[in-house]
């Protein structure tokens, strides 16, 4: 079952801290070392200098990344940088932002963060739905190692067709907001406190019999199991175990909810040594309709033909696009009579039918010759989010050919992860990110859960 519960979170003192665009960030694995630099800049307090450390030369096993993060952390405490909220509470959370490239466009998403009861994959209750490798949850099993605290935020999706729970937590919402603010993509993020036990009592018993898959924050989960494991094993060598390691904090979104975005994140390919373009062009006709549609990059009508273009084919079937340069363009529709499970019998028949797989399996691998090691590796390509910034980055020279995506659905995010199946890596962008820093969840609080 869905085991959820309030609790007191950890938060900036707001006037302790010159505003919270100043010390809170984006998830730790989307700060570029610019964007570290920036919030360092920002304030002494920024929550970069605990997630996202920098490490020095001269490191030693006294003095590192971990050791100074967690005498960061305990010196805000004990200044009454960070505070502790005064009840348990569930949190109400609400982003409103435009998507990339449609700046008329205003949409909100309404969440919530609790404490969730960790549960094995095997349990049923909790689904992945895309692999992770192993080198961030190492790093991050170091750090809450370290500092006993969970940073960021685990995207949880549940279904509830009817919009009960958030129905229940607008009865708060409705109020000041907790923490506000506006981050530097223009997403302005609202929280509240949820202190009624009724309403909080209502949202544990809804959640109960519901399966969730993990949007956003595999290695978060994974690195919270691996450390509830380890708490285990501290308990039978006979270290006091409070429980407090067998939750960890999340944040759970409605699947049906409207404000619910996946992006695309488009492929970019570079250093091949004896890419054709008129090889390529024959070899994919195979298994592809292959529409011309070449142009000069630098052209907005013709970019944004392009994307829509891609739109409408991809509603129908499995759709890519391809630019290698002014002149070579192309949409890519497999066969109408293409039997996609047959042509990949090694992938389950629902992960066949995705673009993400047919672009690996079909492009990548067999019409490019890049192998699975190598993409695992990224030795040949990279993965853009912006549409026109892949396309640019072909028309300056500095990769040889994009494929242009169309964002996965979430019925099929949803279907695959209940089916056991998980995609590759980079399938999803969950739009916008939750932030790091609103709520924190410290296991030594004094005050408790």
């Amino acid at each position: 079952m869905a085991e959820i519960c309030p609790f007191r979170a950890m938060h900036y003192n707001q006037s302790g801290v010159s505003g919270l665009e100043k010390v809170i960030t984006q998830p730790y694995d989307k700060i570029s070392p610019e964007m570290q630099a920036r919030y360092y800049e920002l304030s002494p307090y920024n929550l970069a200098r605990i997630i996202r450390g920098r490490a020095s030369a001269t490191d030693t096993s006294q003095d590192n990344v971990y050791t100074r993060a967690a005498r960061d952390f305990h010196n805000w405490i004990e200044r009454g940088i960070l505070l502790a909220a005064y009840e348990p509470a569930i949190y109400p959370y609400h982003q409103e932002y435009t998507l990339p490239g449609w700046p008329d466009s205003a949409m909100t998403r309404h969440v919530y963060i609790a404490l969730l009861r960790l549960e094995d994959y095997v349990s049923g209750f909790v689904h992945p739905h895309k692999q992770t490798i192993s080198l961030p949850k190492a790093e991050r099993l170091q750090l809450v190692k370290s500092i006993r605290s969970h940073f960021g935020q685990i995207v949880m999706l549940y279904s509830d067709p009817k919009g009960a729970i958030e129905a229940e937590l607008g009865r708060v919402a409705g109020e000041k907001p907790w923490q506000h603010l506006t981050d530097e993509y223009g997403t302005v993020h609202s929280a509240w406190g949820a202190t009624d036990a009724s309403i909080i009592e209502s949202i544990i018993e809804a959640m109960r019999p519901k399966k969730l898959v993990i949007a956003d924050g595999h290695h978060r989960y994974e690195t919270a199991l691996a450390y509830r494991d380890y708490c285990r094993g501290q308990e039978k060598a006979g270290t006091v175990n409070d429980q407090r390691g067998e939750y960890v904090m999340a944040t759970f979104v409605r699947m049906e909810t409207d404000g619910l975005t996946i992006l695309p994140t488009h492929r970019v390919v570079h250093s091949l040594p004896d890419f054709s373009w008129e090889r390529f062009a024959t070899a994919v006709r195979e298994s592809f309709e292959f529409e011309n549609l070449a142009a000069p990059a630098n052209d907005p009508v013709w970019v944004s033909n392009f994307r829509e273009k891609l739109a409408v084919a991809g509603r129908e079937r499995p759709s890519i696009g391809v630019y290698a340069g002014q002149g070579r363009a192309g949409l890519l529709r497999v066969r109408r009579e293409m039997d996609l499970p047959g042509v990949l019998p090694d992938v389950a028949p629902r992960l066949a039918r995705l673009d993400v797989v047919v672009v690996h399996r079909l492009l990548l691998e067999r019409a490019l010759g890049i192998d699975p090691q190598a993409v695992r590796e990224e030795r040949n390509l990279h993965y853009v989010r912006d549409f026109d910034a892949a396309v640019q980055q072909v028309g300056r020279g500095e990769a040889q050919l994009c494929f242009l995506m169309n964002p996965t659905p979430i019925e099929a995010v949803r279907d695959c992860a209940f089916d056991g199946q998980v995609l590759p890596q980079k399938s999803t962008d969950f739009y916008p990110k939750l932030l790091s820093g609103l709520t924190i969840y410290w296991l030594d609080n004094p005050a408790g859960i």
